[in-house]
């Protein structure tokens, strides 16, 4: 199996199983296009750099902020095998994470669900 199709199959793995209940996720389509004019159009979220999931976390906050639910916005690199963030990657989930959001990468559904959890830290990039 080619490393596209794998990392387009856990991408699909990872919103089938978690992007629903307290959780919305979708895919964050990022690339860029030429214009018959010649001109280039960039598309997605933060590109270049934006994970590949982006959505939300439904949070309840601590009784000290009168239980107020938030939702917290969500960013998840999908990696396969050795894969490594790029620079503008590391910098956008930085600036999530620096944000109070959840960001991080995840090289399986198993990853995904305990970051979204909260329980685990993300997996890093070997």
């Amino acid at each position: 199996m080619n490393n596209s199709k794998a990392h387009s199959e856990l991408v699909n793995a990872i919103l089938l199983e978690h992007g629903h209940g307290d959780v919305r996720i979708f895919k964050n389509a990022v690339g860029m296009v030429e214009r018959k004019d010649g001109r280039k159009f960039k598309y997605g979220v933060c590109n270049p750099g934006g994970s590949d999931l982006i959505g939300w976390t439904k949070v309840t906050v601590t009784p000290e902020m009168v239980g107020t639910t938030l939702a917290v916005f969500t960013g998840i690199e999908v990696k396969t095998g050795t894969g490594r963030q790029s620079k503008d990657q590391r910098r956008f989930q930085a600036a999530i994470e620096s944000a109070g959001g959840r960001a991080g990468v995840a090289r399986s559904v198993q990853d995904a669900a305990g970051f979204l959890a909260n329980k685990v830290k993300a997996a890093d990039t070997p």
